[in-house]
């Protein structure tokens, strides 16, 4: 996740309630009895589903996803519900206003959340650019005008954010760096002249974030086992740590978290080990960049691919997505960084492909994206438990290949 305020916090859209807004008077004597009669017997005659809305639980924020599609990128939204359920936004998908590639990114990040709330920034891998839009009162989305640029690279596929500082990863071969923007109040993009770091052009970065003071910013090089750490500056430029880039613990470091209470320490994923072999590595970052090593990291979880990384927002519970192995591993966290495998939670029956992941603002749900059932699944959370609700997971958008969440 790379949305980060020195807080970090979510920003929740206020929660909409639906019910009639007007009263009628009944007036008195026989009149009075009839209009009484006939407003009892259309109570009686409101259809289920009319009855079954009115007793839905109430609208609290939204999920969106970044669908890839192919041709015009959209992004699918759904309103969030109290109790953890999922419903579609009127109007969804959304078009993004670049073009996606109709296939799944290997990447964590391609959508991420403005500091203040207003704004989606999406990767639109297909055209090598990146868009920009509004998040209405009610959920919905627009692109904002001249909302569509150049990525600075080619096949734009992780985005951070800290406050007006926005950072994209370019994965394309021989284009592959990370490029700096400032975002301004109306919500477009501005690229910062002598941001652009180049990378080799098997890098395939996966992932870049900020840390939780917007301090340093680190990237995943999947293509070369390599993580890239910088200070940042007060212009918004990179300056590479003494040693960067460092080898990962393990084969395709891919998803990437800093801990929400400790901005020095960094949590990567190790997805490319092996059967059986997947490890999530910590990492103690010091002031100047550099990256050592924590207690016994890497840190096994026995599982097949875990690429996505979520931590929970007290810093206590590590989850990692194992794609290949169609779950959901918990490690908690102990506060000198030291990772505990406490147990792996399936996902969906329909089978493996679980990617990008993402928790409520307020830490009791996990949303996921099941790649492979064409949907997002809803998990409650305890702690470091996880239990998928009933009636999830909730179907995206016909054609979506998604890549990236943001829950508000």
């Amino acid at each position: 996740m790379k949305f980060v305020t020195p807080q970090r916090a979510r920003t929740a859209v206020r929660a909409a309630y639906a019910g009639p807004a007007a009263r009628r008077f009944l007036t008195r004597g026989r009149a009075g009895a009839l209009i009484l009669g006939l407003a009892a017997a259309a109570a009686v005659a409101v259809p289920a589903s009319a009855s079954a809305s009115a007793d839905a639980s109430p609208v609290v924020g939204h999920v969106y996803a970044n669908d890839n599609t192919v041709g015009t990128n959209t992004i699918g939204a759904f309103d969030r519900h109290a109790d953890g359920t999922l419903t579609p936004e009127a109007g969804s998908p959304f078009a993004a206003g670049g073009a996606g590639t109709g296939a799944g990114m290997a990447s964590q990040g391609a959508l991420q959340l403005s500091a203040d709330g207003r704004f989606l920034i999406a990767v639109d891998a297909g055209s090598s650019q990146v868009s920009v839009l509004r998040i209405r009162p009610d959920g919905s989305l627009r692109l904002v005008s001249h909302g569509v640029v150049s990525s600075g690279g080619a096949l734009p596929d992780s985005v951070a954010v800290f406050g007006d500082l926005v950072y994209v990863a370019n994965s394309g071969a021989g284009a592959s760096n990370y490029t700096g923007f400032r975002l301004r109040p109306d919500g477009r993009l501005d690229a910062i002249p002598g941001s652009t770091v180049s990378l080799a052009g098997d890098a395939a970065p996966g992932d870049v974030l900020f840390n939780g003071t917007g301090t340093r910013l680190v990237g995943t090089e999947v293509g070369t086992s390599m993580i890239d750490s910088f200070t940042v500056g007060f212009d918004g430029r990179l300056t590479a740590a003494p040693g960067s880039p460092f080898p990962a613990q393990g084969a395709g470091p891919f998803g990437s978290e800093f801990r929400p209470t400790d901005p020095d320490q960094l949590f990567v994923s190790n997805a490319h080990n092996g059967t059986g072999l997947g490890t999530v590595s910590a990492f103690a970052d010091s002031s100047n960049g550099a990256l050592t090593s924590i207690g016994a990291s890497p840190y096994a979880n026995d599982q097949t691919a875990p690429c996505w990384v979520e931590i929970s927002h007290d810093g206590q519970f590590l989850f990692a997505v194992n794609t290949a192995s169609g779950n959901l591993s918990s490690y908690r966290i102990a506060p000198g960084g030291e990772l505990a495998l406490l147990g792996s939670t399936p996902v969906s029956a329909k089978g493996a492909g679980a990617v990008d992941a993402r928790l409520s603002p307020d830490g009791r749900y996990l949303y996921v994206d099941e790649s492979a059932a064409g949907a997002v699944a809803t998990f409650a959370v305890s702690g470091g438990s996880l239990a998928q609700l009933a009636g999830s997971p909730t179907s995206l958008p016909a054609g979506a290949t998604p890549a990236g969440l943001v829950v508000t």
